[in-house]
């Protein structure tokens, strides 16, 4: 049975529905970031090991990860800025609920459960709007614009926050940031509303009867497994550094205001990252982009753990640069192997395998943490980043395709 489709016919805006996609983004990564800050402030009033703190970390992106399927399937039905304004609200609930009842791990793994859960709408539904509204092309720079609002809101939550941590402790930084997401969420809602984007999305005409059409809508199996592949070691890099990287800091004599300003550097560069790769992806080719950054990567990770502190703040900015921009290219590559009508569900499996490699990170690394320190754990994510080279020779038949696809 075909589906009323709310906003059949309707032209896109393509720049303003990018800038509404972009705030959520830009609210969402920098409320999931700043956790980043709190993990050495919660590992001290509530007497944590660093596998709890792994294991925290883990709870955030394991509710995110699971929730991104299902978000792809609900939006389909019911459409996608309802369940994006919603997943907002549930997120920014979870901080004001920290704020007000967080009292020791238990509480702390609840409230941001909820909050993991929230922003587990948010990547696939807001990935699906902007390519969408850019199908004429430009999709990738698009979608690296995108990448580079959410890294903004890293640098913005990082540095603000840890400012506001020491003025007025964290459960009060907590309970506001979280206010301020539930007012964004209404605004996200009537901005896309207004745009009549975002609405259910076409049904599958009558018939229909490929394999594609029916499932997941991927075009080429084999490229979107090495794609997956390199996303999940990728993501799980990431996390494996920003959790532990605070407390090589403060074991390099770095105070907690120092670090939120050491991760505002990070986010900064991959800021600039996110936003530049895109462009550079659609000149010299996805292939040569993802092994430049991913090396680059791994060179920055161990240069931060070889030396005194005064290098690796100055290492932290072009360390940004690298491990965030590899994102931009292999979320619009997503697009680019799948059919347009199944993107959210298609979407939502990419971000549950790749955040699901991010969840779990924290809790292993955290394991190796406990039995040899967070600088040998550095180390080996150092290390493991660099398995995404080999991978990508079978992800390069799947994107030798023109730019503009």
């Amino acid at each position: 049975m075909r589906r009323l489709v709310d906003d059949a016919g309707v032209k896109p805006r393509p720049r303003a529905t990018l800038a509404t996609a972009a705030t959520a983004h830009f609210l969402h990564d920098g409320l999931a970031d700043i956790v980043y800050v709190l993990l050495p402030v919660w590992a001290a009033e509530f007497r944590l090991s660093f596998v709890q703190v792994g294991f925290i970390r883990t709870a955030y992106t394991g509710a995110m990860a699971l929730l991104q399927i299902p978000a792809g399937l609900l939006a389909e039905r019911w459409g996608e800025r309802r369940f994006l304004a919603l997943g907002t609200a549930l997120t920014a609930g979870g901080f004001v609920a920290l704020g007000w009842w967080a009292s020791g791990f238990l509480a702390l793994l609840a409230c941001l459960v909820a909050s993991g859960a929230g922003s587990g709408f948010q990547h696939p539904l807001s990935s699906s709007i902007v390519s969408r509204a850019y199908e004429g092309g430009g999709r990738r720079a698009a979608l690296g614009t995108y990448n580079f609002s959410g890294d903004l809101g890293k640098v913005a939550a990082s540095a603000g926050f840890a400012a506001l941590v020491a003025a007025a402790g964290w459960r009060a930084a907590s309970t506001i940031s979280g206010t301020i997401g539930l007012a964004a969420a209404a605004v996200i809602l009537a901005a896309l509303a207004a745009l009549r984007q975002g609405g259910v999305a076409p049904a599958v005409p009558a018939g229909a009867d490929t394999l594609a059409a029916r499932a997941w809508g991927i075009r080429d199996g084999r490229g979107f497994q090495a794609l997956s592949a390199v996303g999940m070691i990728d993501n799980a890099t990431r996390t494996g550094l920003l959790t532990f990287l605070p407390f090589v800091l403060i074991a390099k004599g770095v105070s907690v205001t120092g670090v939120g300003v050491a991760l505002a550097l990070v986010f900064a560069g991959g800021a600039i990252g996110k936003f530049v790769c895109g462009f550079v992806a659609e000149r010299v080719g996805v292939i040569r982009t993802v092994v430049l950054t991913e090396a680059a990567t791994a060179l920055g990770i161990l240069t931060v753990v070889a030396s005194p502190a005064a290098v690796t703040l100055a290492v932290l900015f072009p360390l940004g640069v690298a491990l965030n921009g590899t994102s931009s290219v292999l979320y619009a590559t997503v697009a680019d192997l799948v059919d347009p009508d199944r993107r959210s569900r298609a979407y939502g499996l990419y971000y549950t395998l790749s955040i699901g490699a991010s969840a779990m990170a924290p809790t292993v690394y955290g394991l190796v943490s406990d039995a040899a320190g967070a600088s040998f754990t550095l180390t080996v994510v150092g290390l493991v980043v660099l398995v995404t080279i080999p991978l990508c020779l079978l992800l390069r038949q799947a994107v030798e395709v023109p730019a503009s696809a």
